[in-house]
């Protein structure tokens, strides 16, 4: 447990400054700095009053340690989802994604193959085409992209992908606001 770590966290969550805690707390702000970096260790008391200035109880302080997030997602963890009538093939590179501020998937397009229709929402969507060539179709517009071209929308209008190419087509796609 990274305790220095964890009362700058909780400092940063209540909009105080070092200085501040430090003046609630009878502390000075360089003593602050040294316990946010492991620099020195607090008395029972000093760390009590600490998390009773920032509004956190001991347990709950303590309850809230985590494992490491996750940071590598490899092919066997990921999801696929096949759709043989629209012709594509959609694996979550990132399985729990819809979880996060962003939703990374690998879409694969069979020759003529479509991406479902989306409805407007509030997302915004980044794509990189990986192999062959897709068309955009956001509201009235249409936008045309081939391998190494990317495109950035707000998907704030009805929208689908298709492919364009006689042979099959790839791209990632990352969007916020889940809408996949």
């Amino acid at each position: 447990m990274d305790l220095g770590q964890q009362l700058r966290n909780l400092r940063l969550q209540k909009n105080l400054t070092q200085e501040e805690l430090g003046e609630r707390t009878d502390l000075t702000k360089g003593y602050i700095s040294q316990l946010e970096h492991n620099q020195s260790s607090p008395s029972m008391e000093t760390f009590l009053t600490l998390l009773n200035v920032l509004g956190e109880r001991p347990a709950d302080f303590f309850a809230n340690q985590t494992a490491e997030p996750k940071v590598v997602f490899h092919p066997d963890e990921q999801a696929e989802f096949k759709n043989s009538t629209k012709g594509y093939i959609e694996k979550w590179l990132v399985k729990e994604s819809n979880d996060n501020s962003m939703e990374p998937v690998h879409i694969t397009l069979a020759a003529d193959g479509a991406f479902k229709t989306f409805e407007p929402s509030a997302s915004e969507t980044f794509i990189l085409v990986t192999k062959g060539k897709i068309q955009l179709r956001l509201g009235p517009n249409t936008y045309d992209a081939a391998v190494g071209d990317s495109l950035y929308f707000y998907a704030d209008r009805q929208h689908q992908i298709k492919n364009q190419s006689k042979t099959t087509s790839q791209f990632i796609l990352v969007a916020t606001a889940s809408y996949l």
